[in-house]
């Protein structure tokens, strides 16, 4: 039987199951796919939104790495940014789910909303504009001369030393949220009965358990959470332009994503900024492979 015939008729086998399909698969490709692929097309043509795009070739890429230094400094941002924020966070929200996970149910969900309200807060940019206010009334400012260690107040988000420390611990604490609770979920749902047969098996401590019966057990949790925490760190934007502004003082907490908001919002270079969004798409896509591919060999 040819191989096309029998294609044809599994979907017309199934056809229901495409019909209902079909209107996700439309829309995914309609507002992800297309947008992807025009982007790069976009990425080699010169284009400014009010004249048609002109073909220039990898001029864009050959501009943003020999010619445009603030796009280096973005693009170091953000590797340090996902590079730091990235994987602690991926282990700072299973250690803190898997501790977490051994409280009492009632207990159990109120650590659990502490720890994810962080992630969905409305104010906390305004918590930590009052954290590190540059004046006297600033939270760490008044600390510190209240300690004798300052005499002047510090202008946090103007002094090229602090602006990244700074955005890479608000960014870390933002993190512990779709990850933690991804990991939760995955801990309730580990089958209790693996435990008594690892026990049987040789199993006798608690690290043990970890490694060849919950983290197994949890591979779907942990792809999961790896490839959020990875986009979340790659495509950090808010943090920096609340706090910080856009563009930063001598651009020290400028990332890809304000770079590509700055040539494409401001300056209407849509080529370049498609250029831009190019490389940080190819970056998030073979991070995400390499880190699923270390995964799967957890518990091997």
């Amino acid at each position: 039987m040819d191989y096309k015939d029998t294609t044809w008729s599994l979907i017309k086998k199934n056809r229901q199951s495409y019909a209902l399909m079909a209107p996700y698969y439309i829309l995914f490709f309609t507002f992800t796919i297309l947008p992807v692929l025009m982007a790069i097309a976009l990425s080699f043509t010169s284009f400014n939104m009010f004249q048609f795009p002109t073909f220039v070739g990898w001029q864009n890429y050959t501009r943003l790495f020999l010619e445009n230094e603030i796009f280096i400094i973005a693009l170091q941002n953000t590797i340090i940014f996902a590079v730091v924020t990235g994987p602690l966070s991926f282990i700072l929200c299973f250690v803190f789910a898997w501790i977490i996970n051994e409280l009492p149910p009632k207990i159990r969900a109120f650590m659990t909303l502490i720890f994810y309200a962080p992630s969905i807060s409305g104010n906390v940019f305004f918590i930590w504009s009052y954290f590190f206010s540059g004046d006297r009334e600033g939270l760490v400012n008044g600390t510190l001369i209240a300690m004798g260690i300052l005499d002047d107040p510090i202008n946090w988000f103007r002094d090229t030393r602090f602006i990244l420390p700074i955005l890479l611990v608000v960014q870390l604490w933002m993190s512990l949220g779709v990850g933690f609770l991804a990991f939760i979920a995955g801990l309730q749902t580990v089958d209790r009965a693996l435990y008594e047969a690892g026990a049987v098996d040789g199993i006798r401590n608690r690290w043990q358990e970890l490694w060849y019966i919950t983290l197994p057990s949890m591979r779907p949790q942990l792809l999961f959470a790896a490839v959020m925490q990875i986009t979340t760190s790659f495509a950090i934007a808010d943090i920096v332009t609340q706090l910080a502004g856009m563009p930063t003082v001598n651009y020290a907490g400028d990332t890809i994503v304000t770079h590509l908001m700055d040539i494409g919002w401001i300056r209407f270079e849509m080529g370049a900024a498609s250029a831009v969004a190019t490389i940080l798409f190819l970056i998030m896509v073979g991070t995400n492979k390499g880190v699923q591919r270390m995964l799967r060999k957890v518990g091997t």
